[in-house]
């Protein structure tokens, strides 16, 4: 799908340059970190930091990465995990030789952290949120922030409480691609925006991971709606501006769990591994493998769940409709079952509309770039390739530098506060509620939020 375009007239002020130089970082005497302990004006001193959740995404995100690329601004004074084998192996994976707790509140009180990050199951994030507030830190938590409504409140009670922050690292947002998509929005090009079509497909790797861990349990995860749709979800609400005001889903569990021909507890101990599409050696992975394997005797934890598994009780086929506040309509999907893993999204406008498909997933590719279409009424259409970048479409960088690097600005609103983080998942949450009431479910009835009409 390409047409030669050499002269884009005005519109080349939507440039991938753009794109890229204008997504950078979020200035430290902005709100975000406004009243904080934190203070990255003057490089005098490095913020201290400490990481409870030392999984994958704890080490890897948040633990050397960190360290390797910004460690003249941060140094890790604590880890925290439940599980004392996988809090070594971590602390070694990251390279610091900082304390380690096995309680969390020790950990606050002697280490004493300008900044927590938060990476550990879903259902504990407003307990270190809200505990790490009362106990004098910032909090950079990763999606979601919460599970269910009760949680949510809980952490906005709890912010304005303490006078701290809570920084939701919604890498979606900085990736070139999607934050193009964002400025075009903002351009005028399609007109005024009225309504979206935006499906989301996990493939047979990625989607079936999520039913091996233990996200395949609503009361863990708040299912994929809030685990992994809360980052869709924050990207409608970035994109479109408004605030969600109503949710009506439906879902069903149609592929995983009981619906699989066999099952036993975990791939390494299953006799069907031979003729299962979905057996994965997870002892190939040597960092998994030290990670989990090596330290699942701590807490009984398998890694390599089998996706089958009778215990299984989140959807794996997913549909909503979503009204916003300045009229804006949504109709969204997620297939956690695809042959292949990205998305498609249409912007429909009273001037036009912008499609863009992404596939992450796929073995080759001759293009090194993602494509967006704006199409015109009445006009042509236009052709914008944005280059591909690596962790999460080029995201997880641009996010880290504007977290941790000193006196940068924000001037594509990435930053995502706790109003930001608490509306992604209060969608899901509502999506979740509508399923089992069949009704639309008003966002406004599920906490102390206020949805907005227009937040440009």
């Amino acid at each position: 799908m390409k047409e030669n375009n050499p002269t884009m007239s005005r519109r080349n002020f939507l440039t991938v340059s753009g794109a890229i130089a204008g997504t950078t970082i979020i200035d430290p005497k902005s709100k975000i970190f406004a009243n904080s302990a934190i203070d990255m004006r003057e490089n005098t001193r490095k913020t201290r930091i400490a990481l409870v959740g030392t999984g994958v995404r704890g080490i890897g995100m948040w633990g050397n990465s960190v360290v390797r690329d910004y460690g003249d601004y941060i140094e890790f004074v604590g880890l925290c995990d439940k599980n004392p084998g996988r809090l070594e192996t971590g602390r070694q994976m990251i390279g610091v030789d900082c304390p380690t707790f096995a309680d969390f509140e020790q950990m606050m009180r002697q280490a004493k952290p300008q900044v927590l990050i938060v990476t550990t199951d879903d259902d504990t994030h407003d307990y270190f949120i809200e505990k790490g507030m009362e106990m004098g830190a910032d909090i950079i938590c990763e999606k979601p922030m919460a599970i269910d409504e009760k949680k949510i409140q809980r952490i906005i009670d709890a912010e304005k409480r303490t006078g701290r922050k809570c920084r939701v690292t919604f890498n979606y947002r900085y990736s070139p691609h999607r934050a193009k998509i964002w400025e075009i929005l903002r351009s005028g090009e399609i007109g005024k925006l009225t309504s979206v079509d935006f499906h989301w497909y996990l493939d047979t790797s990625h989607g079936a991971d999520y039913f091996r861990r233990w996200h395949r349990l609503e009361e863990k995860g708040g299912s994929l709606w809030v685990h992994k749709a809360s980052h869709h979800f924050d990207l409608l609400n970035w994109w479109i501006g408004s605030d969600p005001e109503s949710v009506y889903a439906l879902g069903s569990l149609e592929f995983y769990g009981k619906n699989g021909p066999f099952r036993a507890d975990n791939c390494r101990n299953c006799p069907h591994t031979k003729e299962c599409n979905f057996y994965w050696d997870i002892t190939r992975n040597e960092r998994l493998k030290q990670l989990y394997v090596d330290n699942e005797k701590y807490d009984g934890y398998y890694r390599d769940g089998c996706v089958f598994r009778n215990d299984i009780n989140i959807y794996d086929k997913m549909a909503a409709t979503i009204k916003y506040m300045n009229g804006v309509q949504v109709s969204y999907s997620l297939t956690t079952y695809s042959p292949y893993e990205g998305y498609r999204i249409a912007f429909n406008g009273t001037g036009g509309r912008m499609d863009a498909w992404i596939q992450e997933s796929k073995p080759t590719s001759d293009a090194n770039y993602d494509e967006i279409v704006v199409f015109r009424n009445f006009g042509k259409r236009e052709y914008i390739q944005i280059p591909q970048g690596s962790g999460h479409g080029g995201g997880d960088k641009l996010l880290k530098d504007q977290i941790f690097i000193p006196n940068t600005k924000d001037p594509l609103r990435q930053a995502a506060e706790v109003r930001d983080g608490a509306l992604s998942c209060l969608v899901g949450i509502a999506a979740r509620k509508s399923i089992a009431s069949k009704e639309p479910v008003m966002i406004k009835s599920l906490s102390s939020l206020i949805p907005q009409e227009n937040k440009l």
